[in-house]
């Protein structure tokens, strides 16, 4: 059964107010998931920023509640439900979606002062956008941004597999010093043109250099598979140079049989597949650049107190 949505936390919350009670936001949100009868399983889903889905739609709900006057809040992180409120759970008891808010005169809805900013200056339209009810706000904003890291890092893996294996091989390095790797000095050493057992860097793991990783990159093909044998290798490498962990990074992907035989070996063997290779460039800003920085703001409500 699909996670309610944001707006199925409407009346659920209407519900926990009724009597006529002032409480708390996490209260209200909480007791409104109960009345959804969420699973655990839905409450374990994390939206990207890290925070907990169910709350965060919880939360959304009763800012739209209050958008609409069905609820107030008399202070800070404090509902109490209103006329306005006790009418909608009336003429809604099974549930209500926006465009029943929009129903309540005075209704403060973002989209319809958009347009309406647009009716009174025709000259500089201000955009409107289109509401997606099964999405909070929070969430069609990292969905979209998670969209963007999607196709930026398609174009990664592409612009890599066009490189020669040297600048693959530096461009690893590069990840892993910017990854907080190097040591004290910050520097990191290739070792592919002197042919040092198959070695392709070196890289402090601590700021004394007491403890080192080895790293091997192979730039290859999305759709080949790097198998047990190529990991098997890098294993014998790491003994000959009387190492006991190294990073084997590559573009394509890994086999069952190679990620089993990693987990299996007495040394330390972390795999990095293009996926996961392209997601920690773009955490890291390695190969990309920032275009565009969005603040999101919220009430400041040490203002009115």
């Amino acid at each position: 059964m699909p996670a309610p949505t944001w707006d199925q936390y409407m009346i659920p919350s209407l519900h926990v107010l009724v009597d006529g009670q002032m409480r708390r936001t996490r209260e209200i949100v909480d007791r409104a998931a109960d009345l959804l009868q969420l699973s655990e399983t839905d409450r374990a889903v994390l939206i990207p920023s890290g925070q907990e889905q169910w709350k965060n739609r919880g939360n959304w709900a009763l800012s739209y509640l209050a958008r609409a006057g069905a609820v107030e809040r008399p202070s800070r992180g404090r509902y109490v439900i209103t006329e306005v409120g006790r009418e909608l759970l009336g003429a809604h008891p099974g549930g209500m979606t926006e465009k029943d808010l929009r129903s309540v005169p005075g209704y403060d809805s973002p989209r319809l002062a958009q347009k309406a900013a647009a009716d009174a200056a025709p000259a500089t339209p201000a955009p409107v956008v289109e509401e997606r009810t099964e999405l909070d706000p929070d969430e069609q904003i990292e969905n979209g941004i998670a969209r963007i890291h999607a196709d930026v890092a398609d174009q990664l893996l592409t612009r890599i597999q066009a490189q020669d294996p040297e600048f693959f091989e530096k461009a690893v390095l590069d990840l892993l010093m910017a990854m907080g790797y190097g040591g004290a000095e910050g520097s990191a050493t290739r070792t592919q043109l002197s042919r040092d057992g198959g070695i392709d860097g070196i890289i402090d793991q601590d700021a004394l250099g007491l403890s080192r990783i080895y790293v091997q990159a192979k730039r290859y093909a999305s759709d080949n598979t790097v198998g047990r044998p190529a990991i098997q290798e890098f294993v014998g490498a790491l003994a000959g140079n009387a190492a006991s962990q190294g990073v084997f990074l590559t573009t394509s992907r890994f086999s069952v049989d190679a990620q089993r035989y990693a987990d299996q070996v007495q040394a330390r063997i972390v795999l990095v597949d293009g996926a996961k290779l392209s997601r920690l460039m773009i955490r890291y800003g390695v190969g990309v650049q920032v275009r565009r920085t969005v603040q999101i703001v919220d009430v400041d409500e040490d203002f009115f107190e």
